[in-house]
C-alpha cells in the first residue's frame, strides 16, 4: 500500500522529532511511505476559528496533495478528525471522498489497518499517564469515553501495552480535557490553564514520570505549564514511544 505522511504544522515547527518518529515507525513496520514537499495544512485552525469558509483553499490543497496515496496518516486524531468530519463542505469528488474515509491516525493505522500484534523491541522503563485527547477519544473513537456504555478500550493503550517495561498508570479521570481546545485556550485562557493544571496533578498523582497522547497540540499545553511550574514530569508523543525515541 502507500501512505502519504501528513505532518501537522505545530508538529512541523515546534515538534520535528515527533514526525521523524512517525516516518521511522512505519518504515519498520513495512510501509511504503512519502512525505510530499508540497503539503501544507488541512486548514483546522482557521475553521475552528469560524472562518471554515476560507479554509476552502487548503483543504482543496490537501486533496490535490494526497489524493493518489492508498492512506493519508497523521499523529494528530485532530487532524485526522478535521479531514474525515469536516470535508464535507467542499463537493464530494471521488478523490474527496476517499481522502475523507482513508485520513487516518497513526493508532488507528496501526491497530485497524496493519493489525499490528508486536513492535519491534522497545524497552521504556517508566512510569507513563496516557491523555486521551478529545478529538481522538469522541470523535475518531479510538477509545471508550467514561460518559459511554459499552466494555472499556484504548487503541492508544493498546499499542502502549507492546512496549517492555513500560508501566501504564491508572488516572483518576483518565478521559478528562486538558484545557488546550486549539483558540479555547487563547480566548479563554484562565480557565484553559486551570484544567490543564488539574490534569497534570492527576497523573503526578498517580506517580507518572512520563505523559503521552495522540496529539502534540495538547502535549504542547501541557508541557507549558509542567515548565512554567517546575514540574518534575516529561511529554512525548505516543509515536516517539513506539519508535523507541527518547527512552534516556
Amino acid at each position: 500500500m502507500k501512505v502519504g505522511l501528513f505532518i501537522p504544522c505545530y508538529v512541523d515547527q515546534f515538534y520535528p522529532q515527533v514526525g521523524k518518529a512517525t516516518l521511522s515507525l512505519l518504515q519498520k513496520l513495512g510501509c511504503q511511505v512519502t512525505y510530499p514537499l508540497q503539503q501544507t495544512c488541512c486548514g483546522q485552525p482557521m475553521a475552528n476559528s469560524g472562518c471554515e469558509g476560507d479554509a476552502a483553499a487548503t483543504y482543496h490543497h490537501f486533496v490535490d496533495t494526497f489524493q493518489s496515496f492508498d492512506y493519508v496518516v497523521a499523529p494528530s486524531g485532530s487532524c485526522a478528525y478535521h479531514v474525515r468530519k469536516h470535508y464535507d463542505t467542499i463537493g464530494q469528488t471521488a478523490a474527496v471522498q476517499h481522502l475523507r474515509k482513508n485520513t487516518l491516525d497513526i493508532a488507528e493505522f496501526l491497530v485497524d489497518v496493519l493489525q499490528i500484534k508486536s513492535l519491534p523491541a522497545v524497552q521504556f522503563p517508566y512510569k507513563v499517564g496516557l491523555h486521551q485527547s478529545c478529538h481522538g477519544l469522541r470523535g475518531l473513537r479510538l477509545g471508550q469515553g467514561s460518559e459511554r456504555m459499552g466494555a472499556p478500550y484504548s487503541k492508544i493503550g493498546q499499542l502502549l501495552q507492546m512496549v517492555q517495561d513500560l508501566e501504564l498508570v491508572e488516572l483518576d479521570r483518565k478521559d478528562e480535557c486538558c484545557g488546550f481546545g486549539g483558540t479555547f485556550a487563547v480566548s479563554e485562557s484562565a480557565v484553559s490553564v486551570k484544567m490543564g493544571k488539574d490534569r497534570i496533578a492527576d497523573h503526578q498523582q498517580q506517580g507518572a514520570e512520563v505523559i503521552t497522547a495522540g496529539d502534540m497540540s495538547c502535549l504542547m499545553h501541557l508541557e507549558g505549564i509542567i515548565r512554567r511550574e517546575k514540574r518534575p514530569l516529561r511529554v512525548m508523543h505516543v509515536v516517539e514511544i513506539l519508535n523507541g525515541s527518547g527512552g534516556s
